[in-house]
């Protein structure tokens, strides 16, 4: 009787568990999920910080320099604020209805401050064998450079212009390049002799 209790037991638990299986194996499938997908937050792009510099255009009629604002990254350290100035001059675009004086494809090689506060700038070749020449477009583009700088850094007092890490003696045949230049205030157009509409950062 012991023995067949226990055969008893035995075969119910065997059945308990195939039911179990059966259920399991019958279940319908539910539907795939994808293990979640942890994406990573973008990196942090804080605002670079900027200051407004005062850049320089060819007036409507070519004959004199006009001031327009535009921001600049704020850098660390006179050379670096310098060197920010001068590469933005030399790729800004001017607001109509002024024109650009530097030639397409200008670039700046280097900046250079000495104890004395003079900035030496080294531009790439491309300023002298793309300029369009000419006594007055020469001095329009050469006072460009020195009066951006002068005026957005009024700790320095003058600039010497360097061509491909070289003195040069000229950029276009005209102007003087072998020492260094004070700002030219006599080129620029006073706010009250124009209209300019206001510029775009």
């Amino acid at each position: 009787m012991a023995i067949a209790g226990t055969a008893a037991a035995a075969l119910a638990f065997a059945w308990a568990v195939i039911a179990g299986l059966s259920r399991v194996l019958n279940t319908p499938a539910g539907p795939d999920i994808d293990p979640p997908v942890v994406v990573a937050p973008p990196p942090l792009n804080p605002a670079i910080p900027r200051i407004k510099a005062t850049l320089y255009f060819a007036s409507e009629d070519g004959l004199h320099l006009v001031a327009a604002e535009r921001e600049v990254p704020l850098a660390d350290g006179a050379v670096a604020q310098a060197r920010a100035i001068i590469e933005a001059q030399l790729s800004a675009e001017p607001p109509p209805p002024l024109a650009a004086t530097i030639p397409a494809g200008a670039t700046l090689r280097g900046v250079f401050i000495s104890a004395r506060h003079e900035a030496f700038v080294d531009l790439d070749p491309t300023i002298r064998t793309a300029h369009a020449g000419g006594s007055h477009q020469e001095l329009m583009t050469v006072y460009t450079i020195v009066n951006a700088l002068l005026t957005n850094l009024p700790n320095l007092q003058e600039v010497q212009i360097l061509i491909g890490g070289q003195e040069a003696d000229t950029l276009a045949g005209h102007v003087d390049l072998r020492r260094p230049l004070r700002q030219n205030q006599e080129l620029i157009l006073s706010p009250s002799s124009t209209t300019l509409p206001p510029s775009n950062p």
